[in-house]
């Protein structure tokens, strides 16, 4: 009998420590899923430091591009869209893999940077220039691109700029459209020259979202696309032209 109650305690006892290491386990994934959300929603914006080095146009026109670069040569460009959260330097690696989870000062990130795509001309000079950037829930990174398939927010935020060493560019938005991630149209950036009016019309027709603009054949199109979701291979892409 008195093996039968000491054995009985000791079961007690096991219960008792294993449901103590559970609970410890699940606070310790619960602590560490919060860290985790944190962490990615704070890195999906630039700190006061970073934002300090946005080009400024000087009274003749140039741009303060030099911290930039000595930052990060593979600093290509600054873009922003007005009145959305997208404010970013991009950067282009040597590929489309190299700045997914690496921010602009090259550490580990989340939320990676704003880049563009490794087969670019890194001084723009192609027809067609494809970016990449994250899909943050807060709005971060690229996170704003998805706003854009709703018609009124289309709408309202038609313009944008693109910093280059040099030269401030204009960009006006004519475009948003849901694609997949294989889309040769969208992603093949190597077989624009020449196939330019081909690559419009193919928008227009695809987009959930169009502005005439009146896109011509010999104009330069940037787009900024990013995931629909973690678990698909859908994308949102909103394309601009680049003004010269």
């Amino acid at each position: 009998m008195n093996i039968a109650v000491r054995a009985a305690r000791l079961g007690d006892r096991m219960i008792t420590i294993l449901a103590a290491i559970l609970m410890i386990l699940l606070m310790s994934y619960g602590g560490f899923s919060l860290w985790y959300t944190y962490m990615t929603m704070q890195e999906g914006f630039l700190n006061n430091d970073l934002m300090s080095l946005k080009p400024v146009v000087s009274e003749d026109g140039s741009l303060s591009f030099e911290e930039l670069l000595a930052l990060n040569k593979d600093t290509r460009a600054w873009i922003t869209l007005d009145g959305t959260n997208i404010d970013y330097p991009m950067v282009q690696g040597k590929d489309d893999m190299e700045y997914v989870n690496k921010d602009v000062e090259g550490n580990f990130s989340l939320s990676g940077s704003i880049f563009m795509s490794y087969h670019n001309a890194p001084d723009f000079s192609d027809p067609y220039i494809l970016t990449y950037g994250h899909h943050m829930d807060n709005g971060g990174m690229y996170g704003d691109v998805m706003e854009f398939i709703d018609n009124s927010y289309f709408e309202e935020h038609k313009t944008g700029t693109l910093y280059l060493p040099g030269k401030a560019r204009q960009l006006e938005i004519f475009a948003c459209m849901e694609g997949d991630a294989y889309d040769p149209y969208i992603y093949n950036v190597m077989d624009k020259q020449g196939n330019m009016q081909e690559f419009l019309d193919y928008i227009k027709n695809n987009a959930q979202q169009y502005r005439d603009i009146g896109m011509k054949d010999t104009d330069q199109v940037i787009s900024l696309s990013t995931c629909v979701s973690a678990s698909t291979n859908g994308r949102m892409i909103v394309f601009a032209r680049i003004n010269p």
